[in-house]
């Protein structure tokens, strides 16, 4: 037995330095990219480079101390998570939603949260075990600190933490992957558009919304979502015309 160890250390030596080296170890450009990557998505997230704004490769290459085909890389990353968009003869900027790309994104959003929904009803029925909805009244109890906080990006990433929980729950990985998707977008616009909501209203309404889903299903996904277009837009239109977040009142249900 003692004698074998050392041939087994030797073989996994041999093994570690003959294995093909990832992707980061090839290629540290790569990782320079997405490091880059993160740092404009953070900036782009918390409001700081309001849509629209030009990202320029020579000045973000010179600002970041890397090169331009980084920067290039780490907007192609940025522009397919739609926060960022290639603009012809203009560069890339920040990207805007108008209301019809609102519109769509909640309807995609609504497709996959009433499957997710679907499946969870179908494989526990109703009501929903409490073990399928801890997760997500931990997101909801994270979302009302943060609104006590005053805090909006933090509220806004905790709201959307809220309607992942639930999607999670499906036990779906491609559903889930595909909603995780969708999130720089609808993060993106609400780092700038702020319906008017006195905590904890919005977690006060989405514990609402959790205890319709078991018996709603669909309907209730769907509810939630059109309402929640009509307060983004309604406050968009509301802060073009004076400057400032819209104020609405809390809906009883619905929402975000």
């Amino acid at each position: 037995m003692s004698s074998s160890t050392p041939d087994r250390h030797h073989d996994a030596a041999t093994a570690a330095e003959s294995r093909p080296a990832t992707a980061a170890e090839s290629h540290p450009a790569a990782t320079a990219a997405a490091r880059l990557a993160e740092k404009l998505r953070s900036r782009i997230l918390d409001g700081e480079m309001p849509p629209g704004t030009p990202l320029r490769e020579e000045e973000l290459a010179r600002r970041h101390g890397v090169s331009r085909h980084t920067v290039r890389t780490a907007l192609a990353a940025l522009t397919a998570e739609r926060i960022a968009r290639a603009v012809p003869f203009a560069g890339t900027r920040v990207a805007t939603l108008d209301d019809d790309e609102l519109v769509a994104l909640q309807q995609l959003r609504a497709a996959l949260e009433t499957e997710a929904v679907r499946l969870i009803t179908a494989a526990h029925g109703t009501p929903w075990p409490a073990g399928i909805v801890e997760g997500t009244h931990a997101a909801l109890d994270r979302l009302a600190a943060a609104e006590a906080a005053g805090d909006w990006i933090t509220t806004t990433r905790a709201h959307a933490a809220v309607h992942r929980a639930i999607v999670d729950a499906a036990g779906s990985p491609r559903i889930s992957d595909a909603y995780a998707a969708l999130e720089t977008e609808i993060l993106l616009l609400l780092a700038h558009v702020r319906p008017h909501y006195a905590a904890p209203g919005l977690a006060d309404e989405h514990r609402r919304y959790l205890e319709l889903l078991p018996t709603d299903g669909g309907e209730a996904v769907r509810a939630h979502l059109e309402h929640s277009t009509q307060l983004i837009r309604a406050a968009r239109g509301s802060a073009g015309d004076d400057d400032r977040p819209g104020s609405l009142p809390v809906p009883h249900r619905g929402g975000r």
